[in-house]
């Protein structure tokens, strides 16, 4: 039976993958929505025009929405088919584009339900990358090798462990002041 956690982080990146393909599709062709996609065009020509220095670096609207749309189809992709520690990196570089989209929405003035979504995807990404990353337990390992076991070579009455961090932890409640 699949641990929590690993139901967690598969459950987050398939469902983060399936939402960042259906954004990077909108942002790349009119076929899903037309309406979104005219939304996407009109609002990606206002960071242009807020951010000068897009311009001069010859990123003009059409550049930026097809290579941020782009990036979000192939990094949701990933989070949903590619297994193991591509996942991470898909979802790093999809939480830099949430937090570019963030600064976009907040140059341009946009009101907050314009961006809600960015900030809640964000948030999810930033809780799929915490938990995947997070160290595995160690107390199912130490219940699986008896102490008896530790090997018959010498030191007979010698053969204790150093216990790991997670054994040193107290166990139950602490009073924090």
């Amino acid at each position: 039976m699949a641990s929590p956690r690993t139901v967690t982080v598969v459950a987050l990146s398939v469902a983060l993958g399936l939402f960042f393909v259906f954004m990077g599709t909108i942002k790349l062709t009119p076929r899903l929505s037309k309406d979104a996609y005219s939304e996407m065009k009109r609002a990606y020509k206002s960071y242009v025009r807020a951010l000068p220095l897009l311009k001069k670096m010859g990123i003009n609207s059409i550049l930026l929405r097809k290579s941020i749309g782009a990036l979000e189809v192939a990094c949701g992709i990933v989070m949903t088919l590619v297994p193991g520690r591509p996942k991470d990196v898909a979802n790093f570089f999809l939480l830099l584009l949430v937090l570019a989209v963030l600064f976009f929405h907040q140059l341009v003035g946009d009101p907050l339900k314009r961006y809600a979504h960015a900030l809640v995807f964000g948030i999810l990404l930033t809780c799929r990358l915490l938990i995947a990353r997070k160290p595995e337990d160690r107390s199912s390992e130490k219940k699986s090798s008896l102490p008896g076991n530790a090997g018959s070579t010498g030191n007979a009455g010698n053969t204790e462990e150093q216990p790991s961090l997670y054994e040193k932890a107290p166990q139950g409640k602490m009073k924090l002041s």
